[in-house]
């Protein structure tokens, strides 16, 4: 025998064997070999779809965090920008009030500065008035303290009124 020639028996027994092992593992192996892989497959896949599914969620979390984020900081520029509007309202409202008070507190200033001085004015007449009298009294006196004198102012009183 040679080593180069096959022998047609060895062959024949070899491709029976092989075509028995094939029936045997197509019947009992080959489908659950198959089904494994094929779920396999089907977890793979399906690890894959939840993955972009994971990934699609989050970027639309992530999209939802950037308009979440864009709306607190319209509100937040908002709410700052009203903040300051109160504050210039309110510092706008208190100058007004204090120089109303002001102007308030200068009026009656100088309405109670016009009455001292009305009053100090009609004090001023009075004492003006009684030192006159007081003086013309006095005058009176002397004038007529003497008989003669009292003659002289009837004569010049008289005398003016001398008819035209």
């Amino acid at each position: 025998m040679d080593l180069i020639t096959p022998e047609i028996g060895l062959f024949f027994w070899h491709t029976v064997v092989f075509l028995v092992l094939l029936f045997i593992m197509a019947k009992f192996a080959w489908k659950p070999i198959l089904g494994a892989i094929n779920e396999r497959e089907d977890s793979i896949n399906n690890a894959l779809a939840s993955a972009e599914e994971a990934r699609k969620e989050m970027q639309n979390l992530q999209a939802d965090n950037e308009k979440l984020l864009q709306e607190a900081r319209i509100e937040r520029d908002a709410i700052l920008k009203e903040a300051r509007e109160i504050k210039e309202k309110v510092i706008n409202d208190a100058a007004a009030e204090a120089q109303a008070k002001a102007d308030k507190i200068v009026a009656q200033a100088q309405v109670t500065i016009q009455n001292e001085k009305n009053a100090a004015v009609a004090e001023i007449k009075n004492q003006v008035a009684t030192l006159s009298i007081e003086i013309a009294e006095k005058v009176m006196r002397e004038e007529l303290s003497s008989k003669e004198k009292q003659e002289r102012l009837v004569e010049r009183m008289l005398e003016d009124v001398t008819l035209n």
